[in-house]
């Protein structure tokens, strides 16, 4: 936990203690359904509610989450749903033919992409700056806050970002890029030290 997450949840800040030890490590994503439609048409953003428990976010750069289950928004009609591995067992996302074809009966679709990302965390007071040295997005928290999420590309590898917690991120890539991208987080994070997890 960095100060500012312990001035934000009122645990004093000891002066002498040193910045949260920077954490990397690989997360292993349960299930990832694409849903895609208009959400401006009831009979669509009701069916997706009604079969995921949650409502897509319609502002850019949001997420919403709904029990284990986490919606990030990926363009005006582009949401991915992600159920975490090692997570509570969630029932939304099962019977994906089943729930294909009712979101398409509502003017949606729904791909499975289950297997085509790989997720990594990125914990600590270092968190952003590592991130930053290889990727142009603004990772300060006036403007990526809590729960926000973002696409851009860390090195020349393209990439999904979710920042959970103040000093936490989540970032998600092509599964073909896994290497490269651990890699080059590794390297942004040599000077840091801290715990880093074997290769994925």
């Amino acid at each position: 936990m960095s100060d500012q997450d312990r001035i934000a949840s009122g645990i004093p800040v000891d002066p002498h203690a040193g910045p949260a030890p920077l954490v990397l490590a690989p997360i292993a994503i349960a299930t990832a359904w694409n849903v895609q439609g208009d959400p401006t048409r009831a009979p669509f953003s009701d069916e997706v509610e009604n079969l995921f428990g949650v409502r897509v976010p319609t502002v850019a750069n949001t997420t919403v989450r709904g029990g284990t289950l986490l919606a990030l928004w990926l363009g005006p009609r582009s949401w991915l749903l992600v159920h975490a591995a090692g997570a509570e067992a969630s029932s939304s996302l099962m019977d994906f033919e089943a729930k294909r074809d009712a979101l398409n009966a509502h003017g949606g679709a729904l791909f499975d992409v289950s297997a085509s990302r790989v997720a990594f965390t990125i914990r600590g007071a270092h968190a952003a700056t590592v991130l930053a040295k290889n990727c142009p997005l603004d990772f300060h928290l006036r403007a990526f806050p809590v729960g926000g999420c973002a696409q851009s590309l860390f090195g020349h590898v393209n990439a999904l970002f979710y920042r959970p917690e103040a000093s936490s991120f989540t970032m998600m890539v092509a599964r073909s890029f896994t290497r490269d991208a651990w890699d080059t987080l590794r390297a942004s994070a040599a000077q840091y030290g801290g715990d880093v997890a074997p290769p994925p």
